[in-house]
């Protein structure tokens, strides 16, 4: 698994989740984690929301790729909902 990174050009946080024993790149946009997890704060850091809710994101990401999603997976704020 790789250490995850803020990609200034579009904005979003890059990582990547074990999904039954295979890395899977994801990605997840500023404005999805701010929206679902700090709609309230201004200027936070999109690494650090990330950090503070990695768990829930990677399940995110196992739901969509059980649900047929192929590499890289991009989140939406829809898909940081738990089911």
């Amino acid at each position: 698994m790789s250490q995850a990174y803020f990609h200034k050009d579009s904005a979003a946080v890059r990582f990547s989740v074990l999904c039954e024993g295979v890395d899977v790149g994801a990605t997840v946009s500023s404005r999805a984690l701010h929206y679902h997890f700090r709609p309230d704060a201004v200027g936070e850091d999109p690494l650090e929301t990330y950090a503070a809710h990695a768990d829930e994101i990677a399940d995110a990401v196992r739901r969509r790729v059980a649900a047929g999603s192929i590499e890289p997976v991009m989140l939406r704020e829809l898909d940081l909902r738990a089911p």
